[in-house]
């Protein structure tokens, strides 16, 4: 039996910020289990929810315009900020933060505390400068 490490942050009290990372890469084993998800074809799924990443032949989910943040990757519901396919997101999503402490968690937890107010949300990137 693998041990599990343990956690000190809540997803749920988090505007999903790992969401709105520009890359989340998708594997072909990815792709498939979305697919069987969503009930569609594999290449159907590829074509509608994913890109060319960077690299060649890299895969990655495709984003959406976002309230809180610029974008967003496209399964996140914008108003429970959850994702949609959680039971099938991809690994790069299951592996995050990879660490039993989510660093943006951290400070979003210490700025809300800090400025008094328990719903606030920080943008990953400000454009007004």
């Amino acid at each position: 039996m693998t041990k599990r490490l343990p956690v000190f942050y809540d997803c749920g009290k988090c505007p999903a910020f790992c969401c709105t990372y520009p890359q989340t890469p998708v594997t072909t084993r990815d792709l498939r289990r979305i697919a069987r998800f969503l009930g569609i074809d594999v290449e159907t799924a590829g074509r509608k929810f994913t890109k060319r990443g960077p690299e060649p032949g890299e895969r990655i989910l495709r984003h959406r315009s976002d309230d809180a943040f610029l974008t967003a990757c496209r399964f996140l519901d914008s108003d429970r900020r959850s994702c949609t396919i959680y039971e099938a997101r991809p690994a790069a999503c299951r592996a995050y933060p990879g660490t039993p402490r989510c660093g943006y968690y951290d400070f979003l937890s210490a700025e809300r505390l800090r400025q008094e107010d328990p719903e606030l949300v920080l943008a990953a990137w400000v454009t007004d400068l």
